[in-house]
């Protein structure tokens, strides 16, 4: 019997389709974050927040978060990635860039009442991240007293 041929076409998209989803899910598995001397941007695939670091008003490291609703986004294994509102407390916007569920993440509260759940895959690199933005928010508090 005679073994009927599939189009070229087809083998094409199907590749180009495993292409594509492969690139997707390795723009989204890892947190890119690039600090620059105002403000901090953090870039999870389709996902993009830029933290001025003026804006900040708490930095705090946290065991897990909270119950919240997705609104958007997605979540692998230990990986939680996307927009998050909070129902019981009633907040929109919250961005969460998790890498590691197990870990500690770093909490920061912004003065628009939104938060942002972070942390790495490497927990080294969570705490010298806490570390600088703790630092970081401890001297614009003190600037913003002498200026006063």
């Amino acid at each position: 019997m005679a073994q009927k041929k599939r189009h070229w076409l087809w083998n094409i998209l199907i590749v180009m389709t495993c292409i594509i989803c492969a690139l997707a899910f390795a723009l989204h598995y890892k947190n890119w974050t690039q600090v620059k001397e105002d403000r901090l941007n953090i870039i999870a695939g389709f996902y993009y927040t830029e933290i001025l670091f003026d804006d900040l008003q708490a930095v705090s490291m946290v065991p897990k978060i909270p119950e919240l609703d997705r609104v958007s986004g997605f979540s692998a294994w230990e990986i939680e990635k996307g927009i998050f509102q909070d129902t019981i407390l009633n907040l929109d916007n919250i961005r969460v860039y998790i890498d590691d569920l197990k870990q500690k993440k770093i909490k920061l509260d912004r003065k628009d009442a939104s938060s942002i759940y972070v942390n790495f895959t490497d927990s080294l690199k969570t705490k010298e991240m806490y570390d600088f933005l703790s630092a970081t928010l401890i001297n614009k508090e003190l600037e913003s007293k002498n200026k006063n």
